[in-house]
């Protein structure tokens, strides 16, 4: 046990050091704290002073009469200046060289038509009345005429009654749930087992071609070598996740305006039970990938050729992942029963199963017993393969070989 723990120890001081890992959180944790401040920079670029834009209002032949006045203090993007007077285009275009005003609405009438003339010292192509206040304008018109035709309060709700909306579905595998909490959890959770786990390949094939191997095989065994290793780069990935949530959360809470998560993302949905599943389910998938990469790990002997090797378990992860984006779409289908319970596509699929409420308690059990089964058969043949290769320096090992150690009775 001794061993193990001293395997795991080293696993993480040697990855700590090294360049890349340091370089990419640099990255990682930058692009989250630049992301997070778009907004801001958008609206430094822009040079947003939170300045209301000035419109001068001409109500010639008073069609509004003075209700229009009462937007004045509630609107928060413009501000109104009421006028009776018909100014001309030449005064008006003095207006807006004096900036006066950015802008002029002119109402007047036309044949028992109501005309609007937006008017502005230069206009792009597609610029028009702003659609919110002319809605503000149509609203207060017929407000208006409302009260002209005597109707009172009561008849004028009778005449624009609401109807309520419920939704039902009799499918009780049919899923409910806020999508975008489960898309940005499916894609964490992908990035999280699939890079943590692509480590112990890298990391397999790295030191097989140098001398720090020979001193690990010296002192502890093969076995301990593989488990040390997978456990200890999936501590290290832990805390590389925790680390980026609580940048990520950190940089929201300083950076975005109060309360714009709340509206965009619900978070009820995220309960503890939750949490606990989806924790167990991280390390069941991080330990499933990474048996798989530490077997691709044993095969080559050049560090070159890792990825090549590393190829069809890349592929097996983006299956698996797009089946849970499948099972969002369409939780109650087959082929998303078969996605929460196969299990290299299950640690992506089931804990949002369970946020949407489709999941019973069956398919749970089942699905983590099959994710398990499933690990120890990886972590034995991964194990065999590590310790016949390990002095294997000059031969690539291929299917052929790997049938015939996991035949042997060699442990």
């Amino acid at each position: 046990m001794k061993s193990l723990f001293t395997v795991i120890e080293f696993t993480i001081k040697e990855a700590v050091k090294r360049k890349s890992f340091i370089i990419s959180m640099i990255i990682i944790l930058g692009i989250i704290v630049i992301g997070f401040n778009v907004p801001n920079m958008i609206s430094a670029l822009s040079g947003d002073d939170n300045e209301k834009t000035s419109i001068l209002i001409i109500d010639e032949d008073n069609i509004f009469g003075e209700e229009l006045i009462e937007i004045n203090s509630s609107d928060e993007d413009y501000d109104y200046t009421m006028s009776k007077k018909n100014y001309s285009n030449e005064e008006l275009d003095k207006m807006f060289e004096n900036k006066e005003y950015d802008s002029c609405v002119r109402f007047k009438k036309e044949n028992e038509k109501i005309v609007i003339d937006y008017i502005a010292k230069s206009l792009l192509m597609g610029d028009s009345i702003p659609e919110s206040l002319l809605e503000n304008f149509q609203m207060q018109y017929t407000a208006k005429k409302i009260e002209e035709a005597g109707i009172t309060p009561e008849q004028l709700q009778a005449m624009f009654t609401q109807f309520e909306v419920n939704t039902i579905q009799t499918d009780e595998n049919a899923g409910t749930g806020n999508i975008l909490v489960m898309m940005l959890l499916s894609i964490v959770l992908f990035y999280a087992i699939y890079f943590c786990a692509y480590q112990i390949s890298t990391s397999i094939t790295t030191e097989k071609t140098s001398k720090i191997m020979e001193a690990l095989v010296t002192s502890t065994s093969p076995k301990m070598i593989v488990l040390g290793k997978t456990i200890g780069i999936g501590i290290l990935g832990i805390f590389q996740v925790i680390i980026i949530a609580t940048v990520a959360f950190l940089s929201a809470k300083t950076f975005l305006p109060d309360g714009i998560l709340d509206s965009i993302i619900n978070m009820s949905n995220i309960t503890p039970t939750l949490c606990l599943v989806t924790l167990v389910y991280f390390l069941l998938g991080y330990l499933t990938y990474a048996f798989l990469y530490a077997l691709t790990g044993s095969m080559v002997s050049k560090p070159e050729d890792i990825n090549s090797a590393n190829s069809p378990i890349a592929v097996l992860a983006v299956i698996g992942f797009y089946l849970s984006y499948f099972s969002m779409m369409n939780p109650a289908s087959n082929i998303n029963k078969f996605a929460a319970i196969f299990p290299f596509s299950s640690p992506f699929c089931m804990p949002f199963r369970i946020l949407m409420g489709s999941a019973s308690n069956s398919e749970i059990i089942t699905s983590i017993l099959i994710l398990f089964i499933t690990i120890l058969i990886i972590a034995k043949v991964s194990i065999k393969v590590y310790s016949s290769a390990i002095l294997n320096y000059g031969t690539k090992m291929n299917f052929k070989n790997i049938f015939k150690i996991c035949k042997s009775n060699k442990d």
